[in-house]
């Protein structure tokens, strides 16, 4: 069930609980002032041919050999130990780890000819998220040279403008890190703290979190629907946010904000005690299961962009991180007791519940990290990083399904045929949501990349 409270022991209604609730922090910017800049940019948003994206963001770096490109031909210390199996599409395999995802092959299109153009975590978790590196940080710390670009949440979330009662952009998951390091490129870039994501913290066992509307032991849902008392605590604190005392429209908009917090459609959205057990044990009582149902329910209300985070750090829980792809020990091990398990229930439970509901037809789905890793397996039965090769799934609206787009050379060390970029890929889903290359570039979202009309239905 939605957690909107986390008491303090504090009765005063300090600025610091100001901000965490009357303001609904949103990544820096304030949820009314959020409200307030988005209005006074309306204009430019285009017709989308498609409704909706979830992004399930594997942090990390899944191996494509021992997910959705095996190489079962290739020699033992390439192909590693796991079989290969048929699917649903007649000459496409999987790996066997991946049952219920060979059973929705009809509905997917596998992408197996992906490339980057750095193997550190942050460089090409940037590159993937915005399709360049510009203002990337690396595991040492240099930036690159450029502006962050803005992430692909953030450009369609730009050019689709709806009236919802929760945010266009949403991200499920902490912010993403490598080491001790928060990467860049989850936020709005250079179109503004407006279009940063709204971030929910998800839980396994006590379901979605949302840190910015936190209350205060003294501020309960009941109190803030008292808008009297609720309005002369906020007036004695005015004095000390004087930057928003100079906007004459802050009322209204602290209203607004207000309004969504107290909303019972808004906080119904996140309540996924509403969904039936049985479909919850479909999708896996996993932080990652839950979270994609979560996808599911935002988009079923309309939110353009979902983006799931597999993890907030690359290293998997052995390594001290909270289960990342970055398996540079134990690979097969780890993804036979534990990652492979949790994505083949999510993911195949995702596509089937879209489709059931009439969603798949106007959401597109995509499934990857930042990079592949070695197809030849290190000594310590384990594979690094490799930027030069690896895949990617797709499912639902603007696409060709039940097919593969490229190939991987004998030993998925390169792609053979049709290489492509994430920066590709963003481009393509910009064409999806119906933004020409001339309108990406006046809106300031415009990427190196050329869109994939081969995939295209």
């Amino acid at each position: 069930m939605l957690r909107m409270a986390a008491p303090g022991t504090s009765t005063a209604c300090t600025r610091r609980s100001f901000l965490q609730i009357g303001a609904s922090s949103v990544l820096g910017l304030s949820w009314p002032a959020l409200l307030q800049a988005r209005a006074s940019s309306a204009g430019g948003y285009l017709q989308p041919k498609i409704r909706s994206v979830i992004l399930l963001w594997l942090w990390g770096g899944p191996s494509h050999l021992d997910t959705f490109d095996p190489k079962p031909d290739a020699p033992a210390e390439y192909r590693g130990p796991f079989a290969a199996i048929p699917t649903r599409v007649t000459g496409v395999r999987v790996c066997e780890l991946f049952p219920r995802v060979a059973s929705s092959a009809d509905r997917l299109l596998i992408v197996r000819s992906l490339h980057t153009f750095s193997n550190d975590h942050g460089v090409a978790g940037t590159i993937g998220l915005t399709g360049s590196h510009s203002g990337a940080v690396n595991l040492g710390g240099a930036m690159l040279a450029g502006s962050v670009r803005p992430a692909l949440g953030a450009m369609v979330a730009r050019a689709q403008k709806r009236h919802l009662a929760v945010p266009p952009y949403l991200v499920l998951g902490g912010r993403l890190h490598q080491g001790k390091k928060t990467i860049v490129g989850e936020g709005g870039g250079p179109l503004g703290a407006q279009y940063d994501p709204f971030r929910v913290i998800m839980d396994a066992a006590s379901g979605p979190r949302l840190q910015a509307l936190e209350l205060p032991a003294e501020l309960t849902l009941d109190r803030l629907d008292q808008r009297h008392q609720l309005y002369t605590q906020l007036e004695r604190l005015e004095r000390q946010v004087a930057a928003w005392a100079q906007s004459s429209s802050l009322d209204a908009y602290r209203a607004q904000a207000f309004s969504m917090l107290l909303a019972p459609q808004a906080r119904r959205v996140f309540d996924l005690s509403t969904e039936r057990e049985a479909l919850r044990d479909a999708y896996g009582r996993t932080r990652f299961g839950q979270a994609c149902l979560l996808a599911r329910r935002l988009v079923e209300h309309g939110v353009p962009f979902v983006q799931v985070n597999w993890s907030d750090h690359v290293e998997a829980e052995e390594d001290a991180g909270d289960g990342g792809w970055d398996l540079h020990y134990r690979n097969f091990q780890i993804l036979q007791d534990r990652h492979a398990t949790i994505f083949d229930c999510a993911f195949a439970t995702l596509i089937a519940d879209l489709d059931r509901r009439g969603l798949l037809s106007s959401t597109l789905v995509l499934a990857l990290g930042e990079f592949g890793r070695t197809p030849r397996i290190n000594n310590k039965a384990g594979r690094d990083h490799w930027e030069h090769c690896y895949c990617a799934l797709l499912a639902g609206a603007g696409i060709k399904v039940g097919t593969t787009y490229g190939e991987s050379d004998q030993r998925a060390e390169h792609p053979r045929s049709h290489p492509c970029t994430p920066a590709d890929l963003i481009a393509t889903v910009q064409h999806l949501v119906g933004i020409s290359r001339d309108q990406a570039t006046l809106l300031n979202i415009a990427v190196d990349g050329r869109v994939l009309d081969e995939i295209l239905d």
